[in-house]
């Protein structure tokens, strides 16, 4: 970057002083001997021809560095993104790194490839051709560099009174952004609820907002625009005048005079276009500081000497977590042997899934620890930690490609024959069988092309291929239907035999065949054993397990 800013100041330099050599040409032009003029036109083609070269390599310089900068702040970006506690992505954020990614890092590419160049010669060519002015007549020159301080102040003041508009906007872009996410996302409920018009008031209000911050974007532009106008203009008649003065006063000659103008005139082009440029630039340094913003914030933090576990028991030792205001788990304390199945039951937002994506190092506790083979998650390599367990989510999320790459995710090196024995564990076998493209079959953004027992099938393969040692298993079957239930616990059955499991789930059933139950109420454990023992207290437990088998 630092050598392409080089170079366009270099090429917007050679620009200025190109022409200079305007000024020999026309004197021997209105000379008494025209033919004088050829040299100088030869030199005034050679340095235009340097010039050409070195504009030529500039902009290339740009475009790779743009190029280069756009490929590094996509890796940099998603790198750190997959870095950052899973909480950070609110609706709002997700909407706002939408707009990142896409027209916010193509905007920073377009600084180097687009914006640069015209910029640095708008600011360098201008004062390169003042310094021709000063060299040739100091007068007229001196009266040409009066504009530089009033175009940096013009510049400055536009820039400070611009700052607080563009916020606006850019938080109107992603506010909006948010709100057509929200609004494609939330189509089934909202048309089950015969409630589309008006959440599409709503959307349409955070659109009418982006338009009415565009309209101050553009109205608190224009004063700069219309004042930058009158300075160049200003500039021009200032020196059209002084021009005419000393040359009716025999101090200066007719070609001399009519080359100050041709060069104040090649001046006002790029002055006048500082105002478009220095929005664009303002806007593109705005999505950078946002980059930025996110870039550092920090992530989970690594073990500086990460420990390896050794086995592959599960321990929650006076585990306490927060999230903003409120306490979602309190103390708890539980351990699974390695081999065994811990259920973790109770009401909706008891803190289950949070227990499972404590352990899975999505968050980091407040409190206590906790620890996989004795060793604090904190403590583990990031990739160690995960190559060691194995989730099955309630929500499944498959990537825009076919059956066999999501199920590929799970081992990507993993032989055909490994692919074909998980699948047909999971009962995904059957369902690849019926669809027309077999295992090319596309599954659409997110699976939206198969059913969700088809997706979670997809699911227990992937895990199934992972062979991890520890599964978590957050609400499977909770919203499939019967013959999709039975498969997929079948495919679970799979999963987890020999492994450390811990499940959540609603539907109790599946909670007999686990070694040990925790019923979770309020972030804190209530009772826990055996399913036996905890009917036999006739508890908490108990009168869930009656809720349930009576439902």
């Amino acid at each position: 970057m630092r050598r392409t800013v080089a170079l366009m100041a270099v090429t917007a330099i050679a620009e200025g002083l190109s022409y200079a050599l305007l000024v020999p040409v026309l004197r021997a032009l209105f000379g008494s001997n025209p033919g004088d003029a050829r040299p100088w036109l030869a030199a005034f083609g050679a340095a235009v021809a340097v010039y050409a070269v070195l504009r030529y390599r500039s902009d290339l310089s740009g475009f790779r560095v743009g190029a280069t900068l756009l490929r590094g702040l996509y890796h940099r970006f998603g790198n750190h993104l997959a870095r950052l506690p899973i909480g950070r992505y609110s609706a709002g954020r997700v909407g706002e790194v939408s707009v990142m990614a896409g027209r916010g890092l193509l905007q920073a590419m377009g600084v180097a490839a687009h914006l640069l160049a015209p910029f640095i010669s708008a600011c360098v060519t201008p004062l390169t051709i003042v310094v021709v002015m000063l060299a040739f007549d100091w007068r007229m020159g001196l009266a040409a560099s009066v504009a530089v301080p009033v175009v940096a102040a013009i510049q400055h003041r536009t820039g400070r009174s611009m700052a607080a508009v563009d916020a606006e906007r850019a938080e109107r872009d992603h506010e909006a952004t948010a709100r057509v996410v929200e609004y494609l996302q939330a189509q089934p409920v909202l048309r089950a609820g015969g409630r589309t018009a008006e959440r599409f008031r709503l959307l349409d209000d955070s659109l009418l907002a982006v338009e009415r911050a565009s309209h101050r974007t553009i109205l608190s532009a224009l004063p700069g625009a219309v004042a930058l106008t009158l300075a160049v203009q200003a500039m021009f008649t200032v020196l059209l005048v002084l021009g005419a003065h000393l040359a009716l006063g025999g101090n200066i000659g007719a070609a001399e005079v009519l080359t100050f103008l041709v060069l104040a005139a090649r001046c006002a082009d790029p002055l006048l276009s500082l105002s478009d440029l220095g929005g664009r630039l303002r806007s593109a340094r705005s999505v950078l500081a946002r980059l930025d913003t996110v870039l550092g914030t920090e992530p989970l933090p690594e073990a500086r000497e990460p420990i390896r576990p050794e086995g592959h028991d599960v321990e929650f030792d006076s585990v306490s977590f927060r999230h903003g205001d409120r306490t979602v788990v309190d103390d708890v304390s539980l351990s699974v042997p390695e081999g065994q199945r811990l259920a973790v039951v109770g009401p909706s937002g008891a803190g289950k899934s949070t227990l499972l994506q404590l352990l899975a190092r999505f968050y980091d506790v407040d409190a206590g620890a906790v620890r996989v083979g004795g060793v604090d998650v904190r403590d583990i390599d990031g990739e160690v930690l995960m190559a060691q367990i194995a989730i099955v989510f309630q929500e499944v999320y498959l990537f825009d490609g076919t059956i066999e790459e999501n199920v590929r995710l799970g081992r990507p090196d993993a032989a055909d024959a490994e692919v074909r024995a998980a699948a047909a564990a999971a009962q995904l076998d059957e369902v690849v069988e019926r669809l027309p493209g077999g295992w090319s079959t596309k599954v659409g953004e997110g699976g939206a092309l198969l059913s969700g027992g088809e997706r979670q099938r997809v699911s227990i393969a992937r895990a199934l291929l992972k062979n991890a040692p520890i599964v978590l298993l957050d609400e499977v079957t909770s919203a499939l239907d019967p013959v999709n239930e039975t498969a997929v616990h079948e495919g679970i059955e799979r999963l987890m035999r020999g492994r450390t499991v811990v499940m959540v789930a609603h539907r109790l059933r599946t909670v007999q065949r686990a070694d040990r139950v925790a019923f979770l109420d309020g972030g804190r454990i209530v009772e826990q054993g055996s399913h036996d023992e905890l009917l036999r207290r006739g508890g908490r437990y108990a009168d869930f397990w009656d809720i349930s088998m009576a439902g």
